[in-house]
């Protein structure tokens, strides 16, 4: 399993569906609107995600997988924002403007929950799915596997096209279905629906028998290698003629925003068929990287490294202590997980003294995990000028590492580690007292997702500057 994440490397997959933009408003609401019984948000942040087939493109990318994406976009600044952040994201975008507008997902959230969503969606113009056709030889180049990501916005609403172009490259076909007559998706390689959509299409299944059957008989009805039918909490089964079936239990420890999931299965079970995986190894680490995903806000992809934490490549037991930004990023995942509060500073640490001791064990008391970013060697010479660090940034690190408060210790290149904050995330960000919460780099991200910025007491007469200019006067007088 370890070597199978990494094999995902090296596939190329190609992705075609209905492309939207997933956008977030988030903000805290702490008082009932005058004018009716609603709450009224302040909004303190704005965030745009690519969302639909996209998702599907992006997870695909993360997991590390080269991946090209066909659909259809607005000639509007949503399409171009679309068209920008898939390009940011390391996606192949093949998309068509059409006469329409863009498909928007707009959520509300409000410390972390979702209040409200709002959708903008005009179908496409007239011949602009069929036009995409055209782009077939182009999109599959290259491409082990093809995904039909259905959301029933008009880019598939002919699968039977793209399965018999796909089909005549003799590529496998993974499809993610919308509609509940599964005629639709004919000859497919394999149909991902959620449970409801299964119910919706073959009716209520008591038992895990009942829904064999039922799956058997869609395959032979319609030509189809499988399904993976996804069951939420209990996990998933996958079904396939002259197969034993397998059915996953659910990997996921806590749910915190299911949005999207069925994206990272489609995408993962892609990537894996065209890297030569074969179905049952590809389905399980589909079913990982679902339970992972669900444990993150809103529209979200996951890892190659998270992948392989999550699987046992890194050894088995979480890591403490020194860690890459990528490490770092998936132990505060696994944190979330476990409904773990996550404290987060940092600074230079370069002479370590009481001082330090006492802010950390403080800082450490307000959650359950304190990470700390450390200045890069070359960002304390800018902050600090050129005769600092007295210690370089390893041995800065291994001491920080040493101390009981502290979980994980990580370093950040720029001047200040407001990059890092943000993907971070943590529920609560610290500094010393002699800074405000205004001067607080990361603040405003932590304070949007609705955390806390906290500053703790500055302990007078300990300071690094101070330790070396006690030194400096100790050999002069010696």
């Amino acid at each position: 399993m370890n070597s199978a994440v990494v094999q995902l490397k090296t596939g190329r997959i190609a992705v075609i569906g209905d492309v939207m933009l997933d956008r977030y408003w988030s903000g805290a609401a702490t008082r009932i609107s005058p004018e009716a019984p609603v709450p009224v948000l302040r909004v303190a942040g704005q965030e745009d995600r690519i969302g639909g087939a996209a998702n599907v493109a992006a997870n695909a990318v993360a997991v590390g997988t080269q991946t090209s994406l066909a659909g259809l976009v607005g000639d509007d600044a949503d399409g171009r924002v679309i068209e920008t952040l898939c390009q940011a994201a390391g996606i192949d975008p093949m998309l068509r403007r059409n006469g329409a507008a863009s498909t928007v997902k707009l959520r509300v959230l409000a410390q972390h929950q979702q209040l409200l969503r709002v959708d903008f969606e005009v179908p496409p113009a007239a011949g602009a799915a069929a036009a995409l056709l055209d782009d077939a030889p182009r999109i599959f180049a290259g491409a082990g596997a093809v995904v039909l990501s259905d959301y029933a916005k008009g880019v598939l609403d002919d699968p039977q096209a793209w399965i018999q172009k796909a089909r005549a490259a003799n590529l496998p076909i993974i499809v993610d279905p919308k509609h509940q007559d599964f005629r639709r998706y004919a000859g497919a390689t394999l149909l991902t629906p959620n449970l409801g959509e299964f119910h919706a299409a073959v009716g209520f299944c008591a038992d895990d028998r009942t829904l064999v059957e039922r799956a058997l008989a869609l395959c032979e009805a319609h030509s189809l290698g499988g399904l993976l039918v996804t069951r939420g909490e209990h996990g998933m089964s996958l079904v396939r003629p002259g197969h034993s079936p397998l059915h996953l239990p659910a990997q996921a420890r806590d749910v915190f925003d299911v949005t999207g999931a069925g994206d990272t299965v489609c995408a993962l079970l892609a990537c894996g068929l065209a890297a030569g995986l074969d179905l049952a190894t590809t389905t399980h680490l589909a079913n990982v990287a679902a339970g992972i995903v669900v444990g993150k806000l809103g529209t979200a992809v996951v890892s190659n490294d998270e992948l392989a934490h999550a699987v046992g490549d890194a050894g088995g037991a979480g890591l403490k202590g020194v860690v890459t930004e990528a490490e770092l990023l998936a132990e505060v995942d696994a944190a979330r997980r476990h409904g773990q509060r996550l404290v987060m500073t940092n600074g230079c640490f370069d002479l370590l003294h009481v001082g330090h001791l006492r802010y950390l064990e403080a800082a450490a008391a307000l959650g359950d995990r304190l990470i700390v970013a450390v200045n890069s060697d070359a960002s304390v010479k800018r902050l600090k000028g050129p005769s600092r660090p007295v210690n370089d940034t390893a041995t800065r690190m291994e001491v920080l590492a040493g101390l009981r408060a502290v979980d994980w210790v990580t370093v950040f290149e720029e001047d200040t580690p407001q990059r890092l904050i943000a993907a971070v995330a943590p529920d609560v960000l610290v500094k010393g007292g002699d800074y405000t919460v205004a001067q607080i780099a990361g603040a405003s991200e932590v304070l949007a997702r609705g955390g806390q910025v906290l500053t703790l007491p500055f302990h007078d007469g300990h300071s690094t500057t101070g330790l070396i200019a006690a030194l400096e006067r100790a050999g002069e007088t010696s």
